[in-house]
């Protein structure tokens, strides 16, 4: 069983006040001091509570209040976004993510009426951490995107680093490991680069989790380790309960379990001292699973009971799921079966709901343990064959080598930066010496000089060229999938392949003629790239391969790379996810009295030939006749429905969480009758 936590509490994006070299009790003087001017007092009373929100919560948020109620009565609108922030922050830390919601979402109206955009940014970054703490991660996505985007227009490193950690999270949380890790290690390189600690310490608590899932305990170790120093410099409990959790995680998966216990035991006491509810549940979820693991049922089962009541009491799936899943494991060490699986199913259905991939293979295998004992060896079959496919998602051979990667491209290019320095830093320390002993006259000094400037010069130009072969790799790999662009590259071309079970993916907007001319040329193509680069992110943290947009059409495949990335199911979620984009835009469009699109969208599994067609702006495509077969599932689908064909009907149709509603023979152009399904999660 997975005991690490996979909830370490990024350092949230804390934007609109600014902590100031000052100790806590002169900021005291600086607020109590009513003699002061309005703005002097609101000021030190931001930076009082930054400087005491994640060692006093509760406190923090009566200050948040009084600072709130200051800014309104003498009108100063700036402050009254940061009080408002930093009220939902102690919210947020106390771990009561419903309550910090809206009170984020007026921040970002305040920040925008104000022109703050990195204030903004921090808001909509925060909405972010929001969703993702409640396993909405589509919709975390969406927010932490928009926050990544404008901190980068505007240039702000610690905020690129921030939206980049938040985003590694979420694809984390997904079982994306590799795409986990590239963000995260650019947050640690821009975090640096801004001097906040505190998002750097996010940083090697996120990765401490990635070599976790990959069983790569003394690494894991070792970023936790990292990040724990830098929560004790700066005294933040709440990463400290956090690298508790973690620590205590790698330990018990390590099996050193009486060691793994009081790490929980010291992160759930740290919890509890700051109130933070979220951080209590998830500690009892880990000793409660600890306990399983040394036999102790009746213990676990009471611990867990107790990590349930408070996830729900806080309405938070992911934490209700993982509650449950403990709950699975205690029952059926307790020799109730049936109690297990009906534990076990429900927190399944959760997990598929929100699509928090890591976990799926875990309960998976304790329902697998489950049915056998209660010798229903059809259901055990069925969550073998999960578990396996999960696991394998997560640890396989080429998720690894995607982490590695990553990691020795980090590591290489701070190694070949520093070298550069060097360099340039002893020819500098060359010229300083030579001008200090007046050897060497002006000529010879100047072409020293020119040497540290080159040294300058050239680490300018690698890091350009460096940057220039990054973009190009990036560009190849958003046209092509990996192992085509690798063969492309080696070779110069790439083979043709047939590929036995792809499934394709096509979608359709109706009535796009008649919405396009009530929109400008631009609102047309602004309103096509918000739907279609959502249906990018959402097709991307599953694996599936884009193939091409065609006007208002989209196409997209699974199954097509080797090893395969995506699978029948990840196709049919995906198209779940697009059409529940899609139905949340239009009610956002039209709530504006903005015309807004609907979509048909058709789903058929089959073989398929890939590869390459034209040379100059060539483009990766697919052929045959199960293409064909998509486009029809697609027309002759309905609005807002999930469309698949008896193939993909065939390979789904066992999946927990997931209604089928058979629509019998339908009549699809050019190929007469064909079954159909409609597919959709149950509720």
């Amino acid at each position: 069983m997975r005991h690490c936590s996979l909830l370490f509490m990024c350092s949230l994006l804390l934007s609109t006040a600014t902590v100031k070299a000052q100790e806590p009790d002169s900021l005291w003087d600086v607020w109590s001091d009513k003699s002061r001017p309005d703005t002097a007092r609101l000021s030190a009373m931001a930076d009082f509570i930054w400087n005491i929100q994640y060692s006093a919560p509760d406190s923090a948020e009566r200050c948040a209040r009084n600072m709130l109620e200051l800014a309104k009565t003498t009108g100063i609108a700036r402050f009254e976004g940061s009080a408002l922030e930093l009220l939902a922050n102690s919210y947020y830390i106390r771990g009561d993510v419903n309550s910090a919601l809206p009170v984020y979402f007026q921040c970002v109206q305040l920040h925008h009426a104000q022109r703050d955009a990195d204030g903004v940014a921090g808001a909509l970054g925060n909405i972010g951490n929001m969703y993702t703490e409640l396993g909405q991660f589509q919709k975390a996505r969406r927010y932490q995107q928009q926050s990544l985007d404008l901190y980068t227009a505007i240039g702000r490193e610690e905020g690129m680093g921030q939206g980049n950690n938040n985003l590694g999270r979420i694809l984390l949380l997904e079982g994306d490991l590799a795409g986990a890790t590239a963000h995260l290690l650019k947050s640690i390189t821009h975090n640096e680069k801004a001097g906040n600690k505190g998002g750097v310490l996010s940083g090697f608590g996120n990765l401490s989790v990635i070599m976790a899932q990959q069983k790569d305990f003394t690494r894991a170790t070792e970023y936790a380790l990292r990040g724990m120093a830098i929560a004790e410099e700066l005294n933040n409990q709440q990463a400290r309960s956090s690298f508790l959790a973690n620590l205590g995680g790698f330990a018990v998966e390590d099996k050193r379990y009486v060691e793994g216990i009081s790490y929980h035991e010291m992160s759930l006491k740290l919890a509890r001292e700051m109130g933070n509810k979220a951080g209590e549940t998830l500690a009892l979820y880990n000793i409660g699973s600890a306990y399983g693991e040394l036999g102790q049922h009746q213990r676990a089962y009471e611990l867990l009971v107790q990590s349930l009541d408070i996830a729900r009491a806080m309405n938070e799936p992911y934490r209700e799921a993982l509650a449950l899943s403990g709950l699975a494991a205690a029952s059926q060490g307790l020799g109730r079966h049936e109690e297990a699986a009906q534990h076990g199913e429900l927190s399944l259905r959760i997990l598929q709901g929100i699509g928090a991939t890591v976990d799926i293979g875990t309960v998976a295998a304790v329902l697998r343990k489950a049915y056998q004992s209660a010798g229903r060896s059809d259901r055990a079959l069925a969550m073998y064959e999960l578990e396996v496919q999960m696991n394998d998602s997560v640890t396989s051979e080429e998720a690894q080598r995607g982490v590695l990667r990553q990691e020795y491209s980090f590591e290489n290019e701070k190694r070949a930066l520093a070298d550069s320095l060097q360099f340039a830093s002893e020819k500098a320390l060359q010229v300083k010496e030579i001008q200090k002993q007046k050897v060497i006259r002006n000529g010879f000094v100047g072409g020293f000089a020119l040497v540290a400037l080159f040294a300058g010069v050239f680490l300018f130009q690698r890091n350009r060229i460096t940057k220039e072969k990054a973009r190009s790799e990036e560009l190849l790999l958003n046209i092509l999938p990996e192992e085509v662009a690798k063969e492309l590259k080696d070779k110069g071309e790439a083979d043709a392949r047939l590929i036995d079970e792809a499934t394709i993916l096509f979608t359709d907007f109706k009535g796009f003629t008649t919405i396009s001319e009530q929109l400008t040329a631009r609102e047309l193509v602004e309103e096509l790239n918000v739907c279609f680069k959502a249906f990018d992110n959402i097709i991307t943290a599953r694996g599936i391969e884009k193939i091409k947009t065609i006007g208002d059409a989209y196409m997209c495949a699974g199954g097509l790379s080797e090893p395969k990335t995506s699978s029948p199911l990840q196709v049919v979620h995906a198209a779940l996810e697009m059409q529940r984009f899609m139905q949340q835009r239009k009610a956002e469009r039209t709530a504006l009295h903005k015309p807004a699109f609907d979509m048909r969208l058709g789903i058929h599994t089959g073989p398929v030939v890939a590869g390459i067609v034209g040379v100059k702006k060539f483009q990766y495509d697919i052929w045959g006749d199960t293409v064909n077969i998509a486009a029809r599932m697609e027309s002759s689908g309905e609005i807002g429905q999930v469309n698949i064909s008896e193939a993909t009907h065939a390979l789904v149709k066992e999946t927990l969480g997931l209604h089928f509603a058979p629509r019998g023979k339908v009549q699809a152009k050019g190929k007469g009758e064909m079954e159909m399904w409609f597919v959709e999660k149950n509720v």
